[in-house]
């Protein structure tokens, strides 16, 4: 009976405090969090996104270094490593911010010079944002010419009018239909004509650049009437060289010939400015 109770009484002196036990523990997670936590993965842009890869761009952790009126300044340490099989001379980059809604809210601009092949370059990058970047995108802005074989066609779309409206359009020789007309044009210089008849045809040279927002609109308008023109009471109109007038008849030339209208047939005329005989 006495060593039963003796038993017991070791049992209780050894009895482990398990307030300080959970102490302990608690300490030693939170100590360890700080080490276990770690820096967002790198970002790494691959140009082009499709076929060889000729650049590869990674950027590291994006830190704030100044906010001012709804603007944030970040900075970032980039890597550049030509993947060419060929030495960089230059090759710039424009860097496309995004919001999470996919909003463009930012760029930013990386210039490679002098890189060998597989060299790699390191930079410190700095971006101003109207918010948190929350994706990217690599466009090229100045880039050897031998990656221009890569370099997607950028369709920009325009709306193209004339004053009047409703002339036959054709953007590089290729019928684009009637004004007002949205044409998909690519970056670069082209030719826009105009034809309608009574007017001298218009061409205009028109360069697009690969910057260009979408959604813009020009309007040209087309020469001086070449012919008189004639509109009738029906909402027909007639272009042609008004010979004769009266109180009761009109005679109009067109294409060689002459058609005598009721004057009360007519609803307007326009008539053009004429040169006489002896100073043509």
């Amino acid at each position: 009976m006495a060593t039963r109770q003796l038993q017991r009484a070791d049992q209780s002196c050894y009895k482990p405090d398990m307030r300080g036990v959970l102490k302990v523990f608690l300490t030693i997670t939170f100590l360890c969090l700080p080490l276990l936590a770690k820096d967002p993965p790198p970002q790494v842009l691959t140009w082009p996104p499709q076929g060889p890869p000729l650049v590869r761009i990674t950027l590291g952790r994006f830190v704030e270094t100044a906010a001012y009126n709804g603007q944030k300044n970040y900075r970032s340490d980039v890597l550049a490593e030509n993947l060419w099989g060929k030495p960089i001379h230059l090759a710039a980059f424009t860097v496309y911010f995004y919001d999470k809604d996919k909003v463009r809210n930012g760029e930013g601009y990386i210039t490679i010079t002098d890189l060998p092949v597989d060299g790699r370059a390191k930079f410190e990058f700095d971006v101003t944002t109207s918010g948190k970047p929350e994706g990217l995108e690599l466009v090229p802005k100045n880039v050897p010419d031998a990656f221009a074989q890569y370099i997607p066609k950028k369709e920009i779309p325009i709306t193209v009018n004339s004053v009047p409206q409703g002339a036959v359009l054709k953007v590089d020789g290729q019928d684009q239909g009637t004004t007002p007309k949205i044409v998909k044009f690519t970056p670069g210089k082209h030719l826009i004509t105009f034809a309608l008849q009574g007017y001298a045809e218009g061409r205009y040279p028109f360069e697009v650049k690969a910057d260009d927002a979408p959604g813009g609109s020009i309007t040209l308008e087309l020469g001086s009437a070449m012919h008189d023109t004639v509109e009738l009471r029906d909402g027909s109109v007639l272009t042609g060289d008004v010979e004769n007038l009266s109180a009761t008849d009109l005679e109009i030339r067109i294409g060689g010939s002459i058609q005598k209208l009721n004057r009360n047939s007519v609803k307007r005329i326009l008539l053009i400015e004429r040169m006489p005989a002896e100073a043509q």
